[in-house]
Parts: C-alpha cells; structure tokens; sequence
C-alpha cells in the first residue's frame, strides 16, 4: 500500500488581509490516506447488520457523492488565487483526500448495483441540478459547499464518535465508512477558509447572510432528497408504505438517530465567529485509527 501523503500546514498563520487567524490549528496534518476498499470481496446487498434500511440511508448517501465532491473541489479551486500558502496547502489536500472518496464510492455504488440496486434513479435524478449549478456564480457554489462540508463534518464525528453505527456492518465496508469520516473531519475548515478568504472584502453581516441562507436551500433539499432516495432503494427490495417510513424517520431521528446527534452542530452553523475548528475533534481521528485495522487493499502506483 503506499505510505500515506502528509500535509504539513505550518506554512504560516492563516489570518485574511491582516485580520485574525481563522481558528484552524496551526499543528493541522492532512493526510491523504490513498485507501481501497471491497475490492476482493464486495458489500453483500444488506451489508450494515441486515438491516435494509440501514443500508439504504447510507446507499443514498453514497449515490450523491462523486458528483456532489467533484463540484466541491471546483468550487474551492475557483477561489484559490491569492490564498495564503497555508489556505494554498490546505487545498491541495482537499483535493486530493476528495478524489480518493470520489473514486472509493464510484466503486461502493457499483458494487451496491451488483447486489440488485438501480442506483441509476439518483444519479439521474442529480445530474439536472448539477447542470444549472455549473451555470451559478462560483461563490455561490462555495456557500454551498460550506453548508455541504459542515453536514459531512457533523456526520463523520457523529459516525466515529458513536461506533454503534457501524456495529453491524461488515468489516471492510465499515472501514471505508470510517476512512471517509476521518479525512472529512481532517478538512472540514479547508472550504470555510476558502469561502473567508474568497469574501475577505465583504461585510461581515453579508458573509453570514449568505452562509446562512444557504445552508438553510441546502437542509431543505439535502433532507428530503436523501428521504425519498432511501424510500426509493426499499421500494426496490419490496419496502414500502407508512411502516416503512416510521421506521425509517425512527432510525434517523430515534434510534441510532443520526440527523437527531447531529442538531446541535447544526444549529452552531449559525451563531456569529462560527468556524469549523471552533470544536477540536481530532481526537477521533487517532482513536479510529487505533481501534479498526485498515482493511484495505494496496493502493495502484
């Protein structure tokens, strides 16, 4: 496997235009953990502890991610001139740790269609609104993606810092849910940094304005596409009706109750000197990394 890609960020401060430091650690390490996952042995249909709808919540999610990561790299791409060279590292991380997710969950959706899914309703469901968003101004992409980045962030710590999520699953499936998690964790300051230096000249009651009207587009659609793309997947495996959907708005908003865990970080998103860092949970990072043995594969090259 080759050696992880470390990014040292101690470049220098990364403080906009004279102003304060941003909030993130000037210790951060990115590491591009180049990581292959259900190669020699591929997710089984119901692979998250044979619970159907376990597996498609998650299946969904997945289904949105090569095309929703790749507008986040161009989206923080477009604003990287004249960043900092702290910023400038950071970026170059992202981009890296994002097309390895990118290419992870291309090959977890093929596998999930092996198993009898047709994932292709949802790619066809995304690809008329990631074509008017190649139409917007590229700011507004990355207020986008800061509210996107902030939900994957406040998930990941939610998946690691609670393992009974992952509990029943299969190992090597779990284990990618987990690598996925923690580089989300690692970067989750790099597009909110970006999105401040890309808006240094703006006033800070616009910049909030715009973050925050955003994110609140981005909950109203992120919710209810990801709902009736998981009802989509159960219908597929004979799942339907009311039953149905009590079960699963009880798993999401009972028991393990992800979307539940994650409403107070939600909320923080809006209150003013908001930052990703502003909560340090790196630790998580060590501690999945000490707990689940990689299970992977070598990495080409």
């Amino acid at each position: 496997m080759n050696a992880p890609t470390k990014f040292p960020l101690d470049v220098e401060p990364a403080g906009l235009s004279g102003k304060a430091a941003v909030p993130t650690p000037d210790d951060l390490v990115i590491t591009v953990r180049d990581q292959r996952f259900g190669r020699t042995r591929k997710p089984s249909r119901w692979w998250l502890g044979g619970d159907p709808i376990a597996t498609a919540w998650h299946n969904a999610l997945s289904a949105t991610f090569p095309r929703g990561e790749a507008m986040f790299i161009e989206a923080v791409k477009a604003h990287r001139d004249g960043a900092p060279p702290k910023l400038e590292a950071e970026i170059r991380a992202f981009v890296k740790q994002e097309i390895n997710h990118t290419r992870e969950h291309v090959a977890f959706n093929k596998a999930a269609a092996d198993a009898g899914y047709n994932m292709d309703g949802i790619d066809t469901r995304l690809e008329p609104l990631f074509a008017e968003i190649k139409k917007r101004p590229q700011i507004v992409n990355l207020a986008a993606t800061i509210a996107l980045e902030h939900y994957t962030a406040i998930m990941a710590h939610e998946f690691l810092a609670n393992p009974k999520h992952f509990a029943n699953a299969e190992p090597e499936t779990a284990a990618m849910w987990r690598w996925h998690a923690m580089e989300e964790i690692e970067h989750k300051g790099v597009a909110f940094d970006t999105y401040l230096h890309a808006t240094r000249e703006w006033s800070r009651w616009k910049r909030w304005k715009v973050k925050s009207l955003m994110m609140l587009v981005i909950t109203k659609n992120f919710i209810k596409n990801r709902w009736n793309d998981t009802l989509d997947l159960l219908a597929q495996d004979g799942l339907t009706g009311t039953r149905i959907k009590l079960k699963l708005a009880w798993y999401l908003i009972g028991t393990p109750g992800v979307l539940r865990k994650i409403v107070p970080a939600w909320f923080a998103y809006f209150m003013p000197g908001f930052h990703p860092w502003n909560h340090d949970d790196r630790a998580l990072i060590g501690k999945a990394e000490s707990e689940f043995p990689d299970a992977v594969i070598p990495a080409a090259g």
